[in-house]
């Protein structure tokens, strides 16, 4: 395939490649029988929607798309199980995973407790000495307590921790990949379990409570007692999806879009203290969701106590909230910090050993556990391939793997833990945690290149932009723009559209901070737009760009709607440009 517009070679390094022709012809299709904006019809094209499907599309309903609860195993019994804990007022615990999907899963259930005036113990292991997921003494030590122990975000693989939390009953509401065994427990309510037909697979945990909750209200029902409004809950599930990089597909755009307007509301003492920490000004986004919220609610888990990011989503208490917020803000700054200094250790290192293989990878003494996972995510997008990260401590490794789009990552990581390369291991298919001795972590990392190397990995290069056409400045209007985020919310699997803005001018372009760039441009014809570039100067970008911008360039990046003093103003996100 031809390169677009002729660059084979951008500012950034890489190819741009633009829309088939067969693609062409179908977006000129679908804007014809929908009557809807050619870019527009663009993007749902390259989403697969037919012209009969685009209404349905760009309205998703969870009345359409929610499945059935009982259509995964054991969720009756899950949900006959925690609401006869409810009635008889039985202790409960929940023991939950420390990241936001975790916390978010974990304040699900104690909201909707809550509505019957009761509690539960929280538990959130911490990262460093307890690891992921359920532990034996912390089992043992709640089971000993409490009737009843929801494990939630983990648990699908903890058979001795289970069994060490008798006598009281445990259900795990899990969506990492299962076993060929289950623990014994009450129920095992899992989408990736070996058993399920991978049909809801894309569910995050906090999506699989949301579920049993449901049937959970609709047994109470059966029985003429009433249960908590539910939606008023999808904030919370929202915030899961896009920070736990579940796709934005099927029934996941329909919670995550609800869920975005529940957040509008500003209802949740934890996440209103969070945004006004964050100095979220606009309506919430998945972006926000994903590069505001998400982070500061994870910064507990990764460095500080374990349980903030939780304990914050389900207070009801503003004042509580807004301290919970403070905090969290402070140590994700702090997380920042180290992350820096790590990724830039890991790079040079993955650099060194290559970035063309099908998977790249770094390890480091004294590496922090809490910053690996960000930083593999870093190194992910720099190459797009496969990347493992791992901080090493007496001999031990602890790491985290992300993956890309089309290359199932937790299957392969549990398979080289089953045959003994790691000394444990799991996960979904966009990311895993690993431990590993020392001494093994070169013959792991070679086999699981391997397995991945069979799953595609490595063969697209990192050089390629993706566009989804062209675009003169004086279309990309706020209209246009809003039209486009119908075929929203945009993440994993669903990435914002991009669209390059052909032979334009660049003119006042101005430094913002240390590493930003804000210019103008137009084609001459119609109005001039505003382009921000952010981390320009880290890069190539803003030294060409910033020089007056002399000439012609082809722009590319994703629009977006700037309001400043109550205007609303098109913007360019920019990501890359060429010389015309």
């Amino acid at each position: 395939m031809s390169s677009f517009l002729d660059v084979d070679l951008s500012l950034t390094g890489r190819r741009w490649v633009g829309p088939s022709p067969e693609a062409d012809r179908l977006a000129e299709a679908m804007a014809q029988a929908t009557r809807l904006p050619d870019p527009l019809a663009r993007v749902l094209v390259a989403r697969g929607v037919a012209p009969e499907q685009a209404a349905g599309f760009l309205e998703p309903t969870l009345r359409e798309l929610l499945p059935d609860p009982r259509a995964m195993k054991d969720m009756e019994a899950a949900a006959a199980r925690f609401v006869a804990a409810v009635k008889h007022r039985q202790r409960i615990a929940v023991f939950a995973d420390y990241d936001v999907d975790g916390g978010s899963s974990a304040a699900l259930l104690i909201h909707w407790l809550r509505h019957f005036g009761q509690q539960a113990t929280l538990y959130i292991p911490d990262r460093i000495d307890e690891g992921y997921g359920p532990n034996e003494p912390a089992m043992q030590a709640l089971g000993a307590a409490h009737d009843l122990i929801l494990c939630v975000d983990c648990g699908t693989l903890s058979h001795a921790p289970v069994a060490a939390a008798k006598p009281a009953d445990v259900v795990i509401l899990d969506h990492h990949l299962g076993g060929e065994t289950l623990p014994d427990c009450v129920a095992c309510v899992n989408p990736n379990r070996q058993d399920e037909s991978g049909d809801l697979g894309h569910l995050c945990a906090a999506s699989v409570v949301f579920l049993m909750l449901v049937e959970a209200n609709r047994q109470l029902r059966a029985e003429g007692l009433g249960g908590p409004d539910l939606m008023g809950l999808l904030d919370l599930v929202a915030l899961a999806t896009v920070a736990d990089v579940a796709p934005l597909i099927g029934v996941n755009r329909a919670l995550v879009r609800q869920g975005l307007k529940v957040m509008a509301r500003r209802e949740r003492p934890g996440l209103v203290a969070l945004a006004d920490v964050a100095r979220m000004d606009k309506a919430p986004s998945a972006y926000a969701l994903g590069f505001l919220l998400g982070p500061r609610v994870n910064a507990g888990g990764r460095i500080g106590a374990a349980d903030l990011g939780a304990r914050l989503l389900a207070t009801a208490d503003p004042a509580e909230a807004t301290a919970l917020a403070d905090r969290l803000d402070r140590l994700n700054t702090e997380r920042r910090e180290i992350e820096n200094r790590v990724r830039e250790a890991a790079l040079t290192q993955a650099e060194a050993r290559g970035l063309e293989a099908p998977l790249v990878w770094a390890a480091g003494e004294g590496w922090h556990p809490g910053v690996v996972g960000i930083v593999a995510a870093r190194l992910k997008e720099a190459t797009n391939r496969p990347a493992v990260v791992i901080g090493l401590e007496n001999g031990i490794g602890k790491g985290s793997a992300r993956s890309v789009n089309g290359v199932d990552l937790g299957a392969s990581v549990q398979r080289i833990a089953a045959e003994g390369l790691l000394i444990k291991g799991g996960g979904h298919r966009m990311a895993a945690g690993l431990t590993v001795a020392e001494d093994k972590i070169e013959a792991a990392m070679a086999r699981l290149a391997e397995l991945l190397a069979k799953q595609g990995a490595g063969a697209q290069g990192p050089r390629d932009l993706r566009l989804d056409g062209l675009l003169m400045p004086g279309a990309a209007t706020p209209q246009l723009i809003e039209d486009i985020d119908r075929a929203g919310p945009f993440g994993q699997s669903a990435p914002a559209p991009r669209f390059a803005f052909p032979s334009v001018e660049i003119t006042s372009p101005r430094r913002i901070g240390e590493s930003h760039l804000r210019f103008l441009f137009g084609d001459g014809i119609g109005p001039k737009i505003e382009a921000i570039a952010f981390g320009a100067f880290d890069g190539p970008l803003g030294p060409a760009l910033s020089a007056g911008g002399a000439g012609r360039w082809h722009l590319a990046g994703r629009l977006e709607i700037n309001t400043w003093g109550g205007r609303a103003k098109p913007q360019l996100r920019l990501e890359d440009a060429a010389r015309a």
